[in-house]
Order: structure tokens, then sequence, then C-alpha cells
């Protein structure tokens, strides 16, 4: 199998993020402006979920089968999220307030093991989407780049407010994003000779971690600002997506 796909996207979306994180000094200013990239971002992370993974995945699994590996997923970023750091600063922006960014180097080790979690998914993701249909390749590969843009803002954002230079902030940024690519080979290298039968429960795993930032990701802003900006973002994301795949099913 030819790893240059597989190649192109990983560093596609760690390029997206170092570029969202270069332009946070200039970009979402505005807490509405980086609440309209977050609900965007989510949108497209549940329609790839919903409408992409899951079916996918209950062609090679049972219903209960993929209901422990989303779960699996779903429950590795709520714990991380609880007991180590929020796992994606464009999911909680509301919770990264003055007082959090003032004591960033406090907890700033433990930011880095959390983000390098969610990236190393990601990653991982992509290179097992690669290995499913078309349609399913290229929604994971879309949902994600969309995702990594207000990522990149969101962790750019905290760490300029936190007084980092721009300069070490982008370094910071480089490497957590980098674990994106460290997934993607993980996963092109450890799951690229399995069975269907562990690409699908890799796949709803990942799932299962998307489903869970982009409830968060909604939980967390629409009950506190901007509701209508929020839902009509949201909705067109998921909507894309849901439309890229219709599109792929209808061309097969």
């Amino acid at each position: 199998m030819n790893l240059s796909p597989v190649l192109i996207r990983i560093f596609a979306a760690f390029a997206i993020a170092l570029g969202a994180g270069g332009l946070s000094a200039l970009l979402a200013r505005t807490h509405r402006q980086l609440c309209a990239f977050i609900s965007l971002g989510a949108g497209t992370l549940l329609g790839v979920a919903a409408c992409g993974i899951a079916p996918e995945c209950l062609e090679a699994l049972r219903w209960w089968q993929f209901l422990l590996g989303a779960a699996s997923g779903y429950l590795l970023f709520a714990i991380v999220s609880r007991y180590i750091f929020h796992v994606c600063p464009a999911c909680a922006a509301s919770h990264f307030d003055d007082a959090t960014t003032h004591h960033l180097a406090e907890f700033g080790l433990a930011m880095m093991i959390a983000l390098a979690i969610h990236c190393t998914v990601d990653g991982l993701a992509l290179a097992v989407g690669h290995e499913e249909s078309e349609a399913v390749d290229w929604s994971v590969t879309f949902a994600i780049c969309v995702h990594k843009f207000p990522e990149g803002l969101a962790l750019g954002a905290l760490l300029l407010g936190g007084g980092f230079q721009r300069k070490r902030m982008l370094w910071l940024v480089a490497a957590v994003e980098s674990t994106t690519i460290l997934g993607g080979l993980l996963g092109w290298f450890v799951l690229g000779n399995v069975s269907s039968f562990w690409l699908a429960l890799a796949l709803a795993n990942a799932g299962g971690g998307f489903f869970y930032l982009a409830i968060h990701a909604m939980l967390g802003e629409i009950f506190r600002h901007h509701k209508t900006l929020v839902l009509a973002n949201f909705a067109a994301g998921f909507s894309v997506i849901a439309a890229l795949i219709l599109w792929f099913h209808l061309k097969a």
C-alpha cells in the first residue's frame, strides 16, 4: 500500500493547525469569532461520526461491538479532560478564562499531554480512514482539517494569553500538533495489515472521540454564548459532511 496519501493528509492537518496558531494573534480576537469557528468544526466532527464512521463500522461490527468501540473513545477523552486537562482548547473555549491563562505555567505539562492524546487520535483516524471507503476517507480528512483550524487558533491564543512570546508559542503549537503525524504513522504501520474487524474497531474508537468533542463544544458554547451563531455554524458543518458523504455514495 502507498503511504503517500496518508502522509499528505496528516501533514496537511498539521500545517493547518500550525498556520492557525500563527494567525491566532490576528484572528479570533473576540469570543464570538472563535465560537463560529469552533461550532463549524464541531459540526463536521459529529457529521463524520454519525454519517460516515457509524454506518461504515456497522458493516464490519455487531452493534454492541461498535458501541463498545465508540464508548472507549468517548471515555478516553472524557477521562483525560476531567483528570488531566481539557483535551481540546477549541472545544472548551468557555473554560479558558483569564484566571486559566494567567496560571498556564502551572499546568503546562498536563495541557501538552492532553492535547497530544487528542492529536494522536486525529492522526490515527486519518490513517485508518484511508483504509475504509472513499466517502469515509475524505469525510474524515475534511472534518479533521476543518477542526484543526479553530484548534490551532484556540491553542495559539491560549498560549499568547498565558504570556508566551509569539515565537515560543509557535514552537509549542508545532510540538503538540506534531503528534498528529505520530498518530498517523502509528496507525499506518501498526494497523496497516490487520483485519477489517480491528480497523473498524479503531475507527469506532476515533468516532467516539469525535462525538465527545462535538457534543462538548456545543454544550460548552450554546448554553453560555451566541446560541443562534453556534447552532447555525454547527448545522452548516454537519450538513457539509452529510452532503459530501451522500455525493460519494451517489457517485459509487
